[in-house]
């Protein structure tokens, strides 16, 4: 078991646990929406997707998001996960990402969606 990611406490007080592969989605969560700088021990950690939220839409955009997002989760979770296929959608305030991935330890597929708002 790994600890939940955001950090809390579960019904009994405790540090509230998750699954591996809970962990691993939390993980990918984690690069996608840190900026690089962030994080003062690594400073080069996350991918800064959250700043595209307001960014012009554009193909162009679209595939250099995909390419950054892509590139970022193999440098920091590639002994984790393969990385399949990343799509990245921005609607008004809103940031859509979908990784497709397969779980290295045990050769399992895993699709996972995360969404974030300009505010968040």
């Amino acid at each position: 078991m790994q600890i939940d990611y955001p950090f809390h406490f579960d019904s009994r007080g405790r540090t509230a646990p998750t699954t591996d592969d809970d962990h691993i989605q939390d993980l990918i969560e984690q690069v996608l929406f840190t900026s690089p700088g962030e994080r003062v021990n690594r400073p080069t950690f996350g991918c800064g997707l959250i700043q595209q939220v307001f960014a012009p839409n554009s193909p162009e955009i679209a595939a250099t998001t995909q390419f950054l997002v892509q590139g970022a989760l193999q440098q920091w979770l590639g002994d984790l996960i393969a990385v399949e296929a990343v799509q990245v959608e921005s609607e008004d305030s809103t940031l859509r990402v979908t990784v497709q991935y397969t779980v290295r330890r045990n050769g399992q597929r895993q699709i996972a969606q995360f969404a974030r708002g300009g505010g968040a």
